[in-house]
Formats: C-alpha cells, structure tokens, sequence
C-alpha cells in the first residue's frame, strides 16, 4: 500500500440512464413496476429512486431509435434483470403496464424477455 498517495476521491454508483423519447412515459412505468417515486424530473429528465439508494434515470433523445432485438439493426445498449417470485404473475403484471412481450424467449422457464414502452428488453427472472 502507498502510504504517499493523495486519498482517492469518493465515487459513488446513483443511477442508470436510459434514452427515450419520452421520460415521464418511461418513468411511469418503471415507478409503477418498482414502486420508485420521482426524486427529480423535468421535461427531459426524470430521476426514479429512493434517497440514499441507486436510482434509474430517463433522459428525453430526439432522434431515440428503439432497440430491434433479437434482431442485431439496433441493437440495445443494456437492460435490465429484475428478480421475481413467479414468472406469470410478474409477466401479466408488466404487460399490463405496457411492457411488450417478443416472440423471441431464449429460456421461458428461466427468464422472460420483455420490452419497456421505448422498447429496451428486460428480464423477469426467479433466479437471484
């Protein structure tokens, strides 16, 4: 250890951010979802999370092109893996909020692929 060096600067992780064309569309479905309340929000970026914890964060892009996946065109930049206690409840659940479901599942009995409403893919998972 190098008893020389300067302190590093504290680094903490607050949020993810996701491209979209609309936030408060994508906030409200990911606060729905999570139960995240806004912790900051204008026309072109809301924040979702609780003080003092990791948030998600949605930025308004005017030229948002959706991710095409499986197919590679447009391809996503990352995505989400959110825990759950039953698939098909979780599932329905999403899709009521207006996730979307692809005909692509690599693994329906491990994970379920779905879509937000700007269409990045997430999975359900028991797993975790």
């Amino acid at each position: 250890m190098d008893t020389n060096a300067e302190t590093a600067p504290a680094i903490r992780y607050v949020a993810v951010t996701f491209d979209c064309p609309d936030p408060a569309e994508l906030a409200r479905f990911y606060g729905e979802a999570l139960d995240l309340p806004a912790l900051y929000s204008s026309d072109d970026f809301i924040l979702l999370g609780r003080e003092g914890a990791p948030g998600l964060g949605f930025s308004r892009i005017a030229d948002y092109r959706r991710p095409t996946w499986p197919d590679p065109a447009q391809e996503k930049r990352a995505h989400l893996e959110l825990s759950v206690d039953d698939l098909d409840a979780a599932t329905a659940r999403m899709l009521k909020l207006g996730a979307t479901e692809p005909d692509t599942q690599p693994s329906p009995d491990r994970w379920r692929v779905l879509l937000d409403p700007s269409g990045h893919p997430f999975c359900l998972t028991t797993l975790a």
